[in-house]
């Protein structure tokens, strides 16, 4: 049974689940005098897509830095499969199993894209110096690389780049980055992944090729939290929506009741949702 707890601002009281992959407690960011997260808590249900959105300036990518790893929260708590992860380095929440792209996609430019996938996977033995020269150990490495390189292949075929296997990341075009960040996400085993404007720079073709591959890892029960200014986006692909204003959790709900949600409506100064 799942197990709930509840969570009480000035304003409202969230029911945060505790069986949730990832659920965020009171977090609050502050930068000198400016909060930019003031006390929000959410969770994230395994198997599904859930939407974070928000005008300029909500919060929203500060919340994403605070949850992976790349700034300490003020206040508050992240949790991760029940296990505390504020204040870890991201590489250690990474190690974990909760992975995140970014809005401008980081490959090594200067490497192909089968290279950069080679690199992803946590804990390979050739990175240990003398496993890579030790002669009884070097077997082990040499077997391990060819267990990696065809997990590669088989995940640039999943997201129809293999064609693209030799050539530099840096030749790639913007919608190309994002399916190659989306594979070396995918390369190190997560269980959950947060993408930061996936469709940014993405051409109509790629971004529904991009949509198809999320819906079906989510199929395969991959967890995701996903922010994106695109409405359209939002309310056809995720079965719920977090809605940030002013550092806040303003609205949680389905597409539907978010449309329809009057606070919403007027922290988007009446832009169509």
């Amino acid at each position: 049974m799942s197990e709930t707890v509840e969570t009480t601002t000035d304003t409202e009281t969230t029911t945060v689940d505790q069986d949730a992959p990832l659920r965020v407690e009171n977090l609050e960011k502050r930068f000198g005098g400016i909060v930019a997260v003031d006390d929000t808590s959410f969770d994230v249900q395994r198997g599904t897509i859930t939407g974070l959105i928000g005008p300029n300036g909500a919060g929203k990518s500060t919340t994403f830095n605070c949850i992976t790893g790349a700034l300490n929260p003020t206040g508050g708590e992240v949790y991760f499969q029940g296990e505390k992860v504020t204040g870890m380095r991201p590489e250690q929440i990474a190690n974990r199993g909760m992975v995140r792209t970014f809005q401008i996609a980081r490959a090594l430019s200067e490497m192909t894209v089968l290279e950069n996938l080679m690199l992803a996977p946590k804990a390979q033995s050739g990175e240990t110096l003398w496993r890579s020269v030790m002669p009884g150990a070097r077997s082990g490495v040499v077997e391990q690389e060819y267990e990696v390189r065809e997990r590669v292949w088989e995940t640039l075929e999943f997201f129809e780049i293999d064609h693209l296997a030799y050539e530099e990341a840096g030749n790639l075009s913007g919608g190309q980055q994002k399916l190659l960040e989306m594979s070396r996400a995918m390369m190190t085993e997560p269980e959950m992944l947060l993408l930061d404007e996936p469709m940014a720079g993405v051409n109509p073709t790629l971004e529904e090729k991009l949509l198809d591959r999320i819906h079906s890892l989510r199929e395969d029960g991959y967890t995701f939290l996903l922010v994106e200014h695109d409405m359209d986006i939002i309310m056809e692909n995720c079965e719920r929506v977090l809605v940030m204003h002013q550092g806040k959790l303003l609205a949680d709900g389905d597409p539907e009741d978010i449309r329809s949600n009057d606070q919403v409506i007027e922290a988007y100064l009446g832009e169509d949702i």
